[in-house]
C-alpha cells in the first residue's frame, strides 16, 4: 500500500468563503502521464453536452497539446494574444463534434513557460472578462507545480487535482495540495482519481491522499470523482476522437458524465 511521509506540520486550514458559482475552473496534476489532458477535454465535453456552454483553455505555455488530442488546426491561437497581436476573444475556436470552444496553446515555445507576473495577470484578466460568455472556463494546466501553473490554479474558482494510484502520482499530487494550502486557497481543491481498477480501488487511493493530507496539514480535500480504467482511452487519444463520442456506454464515460453532473450542480449553480 502507498503511503506518504513528512514531518507533521502545525497549519490551520484556510477559512471557506461563501459559496459561490465556481465557473474559472483549473485541471492539474503534480506529474504528467495521469490523463489530466484527456480529463480537461471529456469533461468539457460531458458538460456541453448538459447543455452548458463551455471554453476550454490550454493553460499549458509551452508544452500545450489539447489541439493535439481534438485533431484541431487552429488558425490562431495563445501565443498571439500573449505577443499583443489579438485580444483573447479573437483566438477562440469552435469543436463542432464536442459543442465547447477552444483556446489552443502554442507547443514548444519555451518563453510562453515563463512569461513574467504581468503577462500571466493579464491572460487571467482576460478570461475573467470573456467569462461573462461561459457557464464555465476551463483550464487546462500544465503538469507539475511551477510558478506559472501554481498561479494559474491560484487565479481560478476551484481546481481539480487529478491523480492515480502509482506512488510518483500521489506523492506529487499531496506536494501540489500541500503548496496550495501553503498559499491559502486549498479550500477550492477538488481531487479526481484517474485510471482506477475498480471503484474500491480508487477509494483506497483517494483514502490514502486524504489521510496525508489530514495527518500533515489538517486538511481534506473532498473528492470530485473516480474514472475508472478503460483500454478504449488510449484508442480514442490515439485517434484524436472524443471519448464520450466513441465509447459512450462504458463504465468510464459514466463516471465522466457523473463528475460533470456533480459539476454542474454544486460547481457552477
Amino acid at each position: 500500500m502507498t503511503t506518504i511521509t513528512e514531518t507533521p506540520q502545525n497549519t490551520n486550514t484556510a477559512q471557506t468563503e461563501p459559496k459561490r458559482a465556481q465557473r474559472l475552473i483549473a485541471v492539474a496534476s503534480g506529474k504528467g502521464g495521469v490523463g489530466k489532458t484527456w480529463f480537461s477535454i471529456g469533461l468539457a465535453h460531458a458538460l456541453s453536452k448538459l447543455g452548458k456552454k463551455v471554453l476550454l483553455f490550454d493553460g499549458d505555455l509551452g508544452l500545450a497539446n489539447v489541439d493535439v488530442q481534438l485533431g484541431l488546426m487552429a488558425k490562431r491561437d495563445l501565443s498571439d494574444v500573449i505577443e499583443g497581436n489579438l485580444g483573447m476573444a479573437r483566438v477562440i475556436e469552435h469543436h463542432t463534434e464536442g459543442g465547447f470552444d477552444v483556446i489552443a496553446g502554442r507547443s514548444g515555445q519555451g518563453a510562453l513557460a515563463s512569461l513574467p507576473l504581468p503577462r500571466l495577470q493579464e491572460i487571467v484578466e482576460q478570461l475573467r472578462m470573456i467569462l461573462k460568455d461561459y457557464d464555465a472556463i476551463i483550464i487546462d494546466l500544465g503538469a507539475g507545480i511551477d510558478r506559472t501553473v501554481r498561479y494559474m490554479s491560484a487565479s481560478a474558482d476551484t481546481t481539480f487535482v487529478v491523480s492515480t494510484d502509482e506512488p510518483t502520482s500521489l506523492t506529487d499530487a499531496y506536494a501540489y495540495i500541500k503548496l496550495s494550502h501553503a498559499a491559502g486557497h486549498a479550500d477550492n481543491i477538488r481531487v479526481v482519481i484517474n485510471q482506477t481498477g475498480s471503484e474500491k480501488e480508487g477509494m483506497a487511493t483517494y483514502a490514502t491522499l486524504s489521510k496525508a493530507c489530514q495527518n500533515f496539514l489538517k486538511f481534506t480535500p473532498p473528492l470530485m470523482g473516480l474514472i475508472r480504467q478503460d483500454k478504449r482511452v488510449r484508442e480514442a487519444i490515439r485517434a484524436q476522437a472524443l471519448f464520450l463520442t466513441r465509447s459512450p456506454n462504458t463504465e468510464t464515460a459514466q463516471d465522466l458524465e457523473g463528475i460533470a453532473a456533480k459539476v454542474a450542480q454544486e460547481t457552477l449553480a
